[in-house]
């Protein structure tokens, strides 16, 4: 399966992890123009201009803070999710680089590094983090966001954290076992219990876009599968709620 809205190979390199976004062991980046058509493709099923997009398994919020610097004009506001308090904590840092102020300091970090340590990647990095401020401005400014510590399979938490919001666009990437693994007390009910339980929480109208490693496509009695593509080593699958 080809790209069908990525369609260009991009210079993604001001999105790397690590350089501008914030990374650390134990919590990998994703493919950023799979990203991209992962969002496009969810939109494309949905419908509508604008949307609030939620990833329930944000990790880092490497994923979330790149499709929220790809395409702020058609995103009102991103919510992310995570059991893990580590998890949220990186979150955090990765999605006030959402707005000017998070972008600033940051640029104003980097300057700093550069100047201790004479390394002119963190120089880079900084120019890197302009760059993406001046995107973000030209493409609506600050985007409204939020983070919270939460268990994918308590619906109960997952209602809370929502606070009456019905996210249009859920873009996850599940844990692989390698160098993340589900966790909580449901954690064996994985990707299908996951799913089961965003079934609960979701408007009908929403659009769920999950990413799996592999080529099997998981499916869950409370959600209909809309259509599924396979690029690279992953397979990605749109869902929705039943009617």
């Amino acid at each position: 399966m080809t790209y069908r809205h990525a369609t260009v190979r991009g210079d993604y390199a001001d999105l790397a992890s690590g350089a501008v976004l914030h990374s650390a062991p134990g919590f990998p980046a994703f493919p950023v123009r799979l990203a991209s058509e992962m969002f496009q493709r969810a939109m494309e099923l949905r419908g509508g201009e604008l949307a609030t997009v939620w990833d329930p398994c944000c990790g880092s919020g490497y994923l979330l803070t790149v499709i929220g610097l790809l395409h702020r004009t058609r995103i009102s506001a991103v919510l992310a999710s995570d059991i893990d308090p580590a998890a949220v904590g990186i979150a955090e840092r990765n999605l006030g680089l959402l707005t000017r102020t998070g972008l600033a300091a940051r640029a104003a970090h980097l300057t700093e590094q550069a100047e201790r340590w004479g390394r002119a990647s963190y120089t880079a990095a900084a120019e890197a983090a302009h760059r993406i401020a001046t995107g973000l401005s030209s493409d609506g400014g600050d985007l409204p966001h939020a983070v919270h510590q939460a268990d994918v399979f308590d619906a109960d938490r997952l209602r809370q954290v929502l606070g009456g919001r019905r996210p249009d666009v859920v873009v996850t990437d599940v844990p692989y076992g390698e160098q993340t693994s589900w966790h909580g007390p449901n954690g064996a009910d994985g990707a299908v219990g996951m799913l089961n339980t965003l079934g609960t929480v979701l408007s009908e109208n929403a659009v769920i876009a999950v990413a799996v490693r592999g080529r099997k496509a998981p499916r869950a009695d409370r959600l209909r599968t809309c259509a599924t593509f396979k690029i690279g080593t992953r397979t990605v699958t749109l869902l929705r709620p039943q009617p």
